[in-house]
This record gives C-alpha cells, sequence and structure tokens, in this order.
C-alpha cells in the first residue's frame, strides 16, 4: 500500500514515537497532578517537560502558555468561543477549516458576532495582509488565518498579518494544523497571539492530541469546566494556567507520543523538509506535463497537491487509485467549502495528495502511472 493522505493524519509514526508511547503505558499510568503520591509526581513532571519543550519550540513564554487539548479542532474552539466580543466582527480566510466556520457560524446564529472572509487575489500563493485589510471594519477584533491551506498547500504571509494585528490591537489566532511541524514558527515573531497545532500531522504523534499556544496578552475564557486537581473545594473554575482551560484527566500516553514526535522533527527538521519539497515539487511538474488540472502552484511545495482528472469526480478518482492500485488519496472536499468555492471546485472537489518524509520518489512514480491510466 502506498498512502499519500498524510494531511488527514500521516500513518507511519517513527519508531521514536511508539517507544514513546508504549513506555507510558508501562512506566507512567498514574494521574498527573490528581495526587501527591510519587507515581502521580512522577508522570506530572514527565507532562510538565513536554510542556515546556513545546513552549521553548514555538518560542512561547512558558510551559504555562500550553494548553493541550484532544485535536486541532479542540484548540481552534477553545481560542474562538473562549474570546467572544459581543457585536463584534471576526475575519477569516478562504482557506479555513469547518473548525473555524462552524463555529463562527454558530456564534453569528446566535445573534453574538458577525464575521466576513477574506478571499485571497487571484494567483498569488496565499492570503496577504492586503486581503485582510479589505474585510476590516471598526468591530474587528480577530483575525483567524489558517497558515497552510490542507487543500492545496496556498501559504498565509502570517508574519506581516501579525504586525499589523498587533499595531491595531486585533487578537491573531492562526491555524497551524497543516504547518506546525513542517514550518519553523515563532509566535512573538509573527505576533501570533493564539496558534492551535494537530499533534498527528507534521509531529508524527498519535491522533487526540493536540494543543493551543498562547502568546502573553490575551486569556480564553474556558468552554467546558470540571476537575482540574486545584481548589477542589470551590465550585468555580480555578484562575492559574494551565489548569484553568484543561479540566478533567490528560492523555499522558498521547502527550508523551507528541514529545517524542517533536523530538524527531526538531532532529531531522531540514531533512524532512528538503524531501517534501523535492516530492511535491516532483509529483507537481510530472501532473503539469501530462495535461492535469492541478490547483497547487509550482512555487507551493508544502507537501500538499490538488488535481482533478477531467469528466471524472475526485471521489471516482480516489476510489480507483484505491481499489485498483493501493493508493491511498483523498477525494471531495476536505472539510473546507469555501476553499472550493475559491478554486472552482464545488462540483467536483479535488483529489488530494499530502505526502510524508516516509514517502518516497518511488511511490510518487507509481501514483503518476496511476494517473496516466486513469486519464
Amino acid at each position: 500500500m502506498i498512502y499519500l493522505d498524510n494531511s488527514a493524519s500521516t500513518y507511519i509514526k517513527p519508531k521514536e514515537v511508539i517507544k514513546a508511547v508504549n513506555e507510558s503505558l508501562v512506566y507512567f499510568t498514574a494521574n498527573p497532578g490528581r495526587s501527591g503520591h510519587k507515581a502521580s509526581i512522577k508522570t506530572a513532571l514527565k507532562i510538565e517537560e513536554a510542556r515546556s519543550h513545546l513552549a521553548q519550540h514555538f518560542n512561547a513564554s512558558s510551559g504555562e502558555n500550553v494548553i493541550f487539548t484532544q485535536n486541532c479542532t479542540s484548540a481552534l474552539n477553545l481560542a474562538i468561543l473562549g474570546n467572544v466580543k459581543n457585536g463584534g466582527h471576526i475575519i477569516c480566510t478562504e482557506n479555513e477549516h469547518n473548525s473555524v466556520l462552524r463555529p463562527l457560524e454558530h456564534l453569528k446564529n446566535k445573534g453574538l458576532i458577525d464575521y466576513s472572509v477574506a478571499f485571497q487575489t487571484k494567483n498569488s500563493l496565499g492570503i496577504t495582509l492586503e486581503d485582510i485589510k479589505r474585510e476590516l471594519t471598526d468591530k474587528t477584533f480577530m483575525v483567524i488565518c489558517n497558515h497552510i491551506s490542507n487543500v492545496n498547500g496556498d501559504e498565509a504571509n502570517i508574519k506581516e498579518i501579525g504586525n499589523f494585528c498587533k499595531e491595531k490591537g486585533i487578537i491573531f489566532l492562526v491555524d497551524g494544523a497543516q504547518s506546525c511541524g513542517h514550518e519553523k514558527i515563532d509566535i512573538k515573531e509573527n505576533n501570533i497571539d493564539y496558534l492551535t497545532f494537530a499533534g498527528h500531522k507534521g509531529f508524527y504523534a498519535p491522533q487526540s492530541i493536540g494543543g493551543l499556544i498562547m502568546g502573553d496578552i490575551y486569556r480564553p475564557e474556558p468552554i467546558y469546566f470540571g476537575g482540574t486537581g486545584t481548589n477542589s473545594l470551590e465550585l468555580f473554575q480555578p484562575d492559574i494556567y494551565p489548569e484553568r482551560l484543561e479540566s478533567g484527566t490528560i492523555s499522558t500516553p498521547l502527550i508523551l507520543g507528541l514529545d517524542a514526535g517533536l523530538t524527531f522533527v526538531e532532529n531531522n527538521f531540514n531533512d524532512i523538509k528538503n524531501k517534501i519539497d523535492d516530492l511535491t515539487t516532483y509529483l507537481n511538474f510530472e501532473l503539469d506535463k501530462i495535461g492535469i488540472i492541478t490547483y497547487t502552484q509550482p512555487e507551493n511545495a508544502n507537501g500538499v497537491i490538488s488535481f482533478n482528472i477531467k469528466n471524472y469526480h475526485s471521489n471516482e478518482v480516489a476510489d480507483i487509485l484505491n481499489e485498483k492500485y493501493d493508493i491511498c488519496v483523498r477525494g471531495g472536499y476536505h472539510c473546507a467549502p469555501l476553499k472550493h468555492k475559491a478554486l472552482g471546485t464545488m462540483e467536483t472537489g479535488a483529489v488530494r495528495v499530502s505526502i510524508s518524509y516516509f514517502n518516497t520518489f518511488s511511490e510518487i512514480q507509481k501514483l503518476i502511472y496511476a494517473i496516466k491510466h486513469i486519464k
């Protein structure tokens, strides 16, 4: 089997990640921070190591700025719902996933906020500050920006947008689901107030672990409540972080797997990036050469390529690749309806190929062979 659906979830996990998860189930099974005995303390210290490691990776001020969540969707919901300003206005972009669009639509339908969508200039490589400025109002209090599109790899200019948001006192939330692990992101350098990540993608971690990296200015209100291991006699949520935003038992195995994945990425960052760039560029070039309709520009080498074959729905192509050639790609709409509107693929969706460090040149050649025969 050839697996090329890594934007949904990386398939092959580094041996370091598997080892960390296995060891956690043997040596770190006590509930972290919920008891005073040594088994609980040992586990809690291991969790704090992972938290501090993530803070260092993204240049957050401390581990207290790192909030573990079930996934990137949970982190986005926390940042959006926890910062609602009644009567305010939010700007998002054409590249947003439904994990942004649906919370915004929910808030709009409740009459709490209004929002507008920034569409990128035709043939640009991603969202720019000028695209954002076109949607600005005097009530805008938050800008949400997908860093790298999960549909076709378009990359937003987050540094330029972040500088503007800081100047205007606007909260800047970046969805890093497809970029964290693939790009080096410094939240201070880019003036990011909230950055969300998905552990099971660019960090090669197990599924169901994500996080919210917070800057130093804004803090979301909790959107769910419960036990935190502190102030247990009080009926209100504690004020200290990260406990205020992490009710219930957090997942030690997944967090330690994430930490191992982060170490793997940091130790191999250049090799990972160069390989994904090379394979993306090669595939894009070959698809263009055989006349395939592509939606990923040649300059874009972020490991995501979308295409269609004339007279086929994208799901048909994905099914043929799966059943006849044992190649896993994704067809359809990728939970990003506005991007398909912008690309003009509302009727067909798009076939998405997403590449990981563990893919090979030979696998891409076999994909090209299969596409030629379908065409």
